[in-house]
């Protein structure tokens, strides 16, 4: 399939990267800075197995012309808005668009927009970042990508994207439970967020201080109730991945928000917490913790 990756960052250049490392037919529609940079040195993947230089196509909005089979959407969601505009014309009857997307609120923008039967949900796990050149780090071993249509319907198209997304180093597969997969990662993004953001710190040093884990498990019970009262309660998995994770000592776990918040960035904060609140309230399920994190991260942002 002709894929193209919306976005050549930290997501959206390790997965769009292997792949093209695979030999997929993989092009990134970039912003022409970012189409400089990837010309000049490559798309360089900072991976714990070493470094890897891959070439990469790219394509600048202006330059879109013909549809696309497969769009990968790996994009920040404060950049979801101009994403859609400079991709209408990649947008054919066939199109299948995979949002890597954090949170499920432009699930509703999406489909407002391409119709129902051309998105699918998607859910990447991975630790990366960017450096000042444009490289991409991947922080850690995990790197993992599920997708599949929303409604867990058969769909004649599931195979050849399941084809377009694998064969290259990272575990990928198609889910007949994308939704709930997505609200999964959503629980732990905006649990994780939450408790590193409104502390400042690494998970490590957070669980090392006093009152530090029942903090996070706190803030986890909050985020677990909201999912659950909107009729996604989390699995006993990844409640237990959640936990795990949240409370782990001696370990410099971060969340992306911290790592933005802390070079200065914009952050996902309406779409990972924001949102989660209004799910809150909505609900009616008291999250004291999760609400203090949104005004805090609302205070950064008109402060930036």
């Amino acid at each position: 399939m002709r894929t193209l990756f919306v976005g050549a960052g930290a997501t959206g250049g390790y997965f769009g990267g292997r792949l093209a490392q695979a030999g997929r037919d993989v092009t990134f529609l970039v912003r022409p800075r970012r189409a400089a940079e990837l010309a000049a040195r490559g798309l360089r993947i900072h991976a714990p197995g070493g470094e890897t230089v891959i070439p990469a196509r790219t394509v600048t909005a202006g330059d879109l012309k013909d549809p696309y089979d497969l769009i990968v959407l790996a994009v920040k969601s404060y950049g979801l808005q101009q994403a859609l505009a400079d991709l209408h014309p990649a947008v054919g009857a066939r199109t299948v668009i995979v949002p890597l997307l954090n949170g499920m609120r432009h699930i509703d923008t999406l489909t407002e927009h391409f119709g129902a039967d051309q998105v699918y949900g998607g859910v990447c796990m991975i630790a990366g970042t960017l450096t000042d050149e444009g490289d991409v780090v991947q922080l850690t071993g995990l790197h993992r990508l599920l997708y599949g249509p929303l409604d867990g319907a058969r769909d004649d198209r599931l195979g050849a994207v399941a084809e377009a997304l694998s064969g290259a180093e990272f575990e990928s597969q198609p889910s007949a439970e994308i939704v709930q997969e997505m609200w999964e990662k959503w629980v732990f993004l905006a649990s994780l967020g939450v408790v590193t953001t409104l502390m400042r710190a690494t998970v490590g040093d957070i669980t090392a201080a006093p009152g530090g884990i029942a903090f996070a498990s706190a803030v986890a019970d909050e985020a677990i109730a909201i999912a659950s009262a909107a009729g996604h309660p989390p699995r006993e998995a990844a409640i237990g991945f959640l936990r795990a994770s949240i409370t782990a000592r001696d370990v410099p776990a971060t969340s992306s928000m911290y790592r933005d918040m802390a070079a200065g960035g914009p952050v996902e904060a309406e779409a990972i917490v924001g949102d989660l609140v209004a799910h809150a309230e909505r609900h009616r399920v008291p999250a004291p913790l999760i609400s203090a994190a949104w005004t805090n991260l609302s205070i950064y942002a008109a402060h930036r």
